[in-house]
């Protein structure tokens, strides 16, 4: 459905029904795409907003350009990826920091839960230094060991801060999302 539509991924659906239902798009927004490659996410806040928004997309993985979209290529937890972030942003804030990553899954969640949970930390520490007051934040968990304690953590930057899980996600899945409001300097 998600080819036969134009976009880049299935993974567009889940962002459509969190970003419908939250309204968490509006223009003239300043958004940050984490683990954004092929660019679902990044294409469909263009596309609904369309063009009036600025999109900073990164990921370690090539991705295709996009109109609106200014592509980082690299790892965002390295220093040099986040100063040229930080150049990109220039003096301005983010309104919204989106995370779709996820670690190479292993198969084994006693590996693949830390290392997911270790992206989710890094993605919230970007946001809480890029975001603007009020901003929100968009993030991929997998329910295990962690999850709860990260949303605590949240709970502690944000004003609203709830847990979704998409009609888009597979149903057997333990994928989840963060949606965080309101974003507290």
């Amino acid at each position: 459905m998600a080819r036969k539509e134009g976009w880049r991924s299935r993974a567009v659906f889940k962002l459509k029904e969190i970003a419908d239902k939250e309204r968490l798009l509006r223009p003239d927004m300043t958004c940050i795409d984490l683990g954004a490659a092929p660019g679902s996410w990044s294409q469909y806040v263009a596309e609904t907003l369309k063009g009036r928004t600025r999109i900073i997309a990164l990921d370690l993985l090539p991705m295709d350009s996009l109109p609106a979209v200014e592509f980082l290529q690299g790892d965002f937890t390295e220093d040099d990826v986040l100063a040229r972030l930080g150049q990109i942003l220039e003096d301005s804030k983010a309104d919204l920091v989106m995370s779709d990553l996820a670690p190479n899954i292993t198969g084994n969640k006693v590996v693949d839960q830390p290392r997911s949970m270790y992206l989710a930390e890094l993605a919230l520490d970007l946001a809480r230094q890029t975001l603007g007051r009020k901003g929100s934040f968009v993030c991929k968990l997998f329910q295990g060991e962690g999850t709860d304690a990260f949303i605590s953590d949240a709970r502690g930057s944000f004003d609203k801060v709830k847990v979704v899980k998409p009609k888009a996600s597979r149903p057997g899945s333990s994928e989840i999302y963060l949606v965080a409001r309101n974003y507290q300097l």
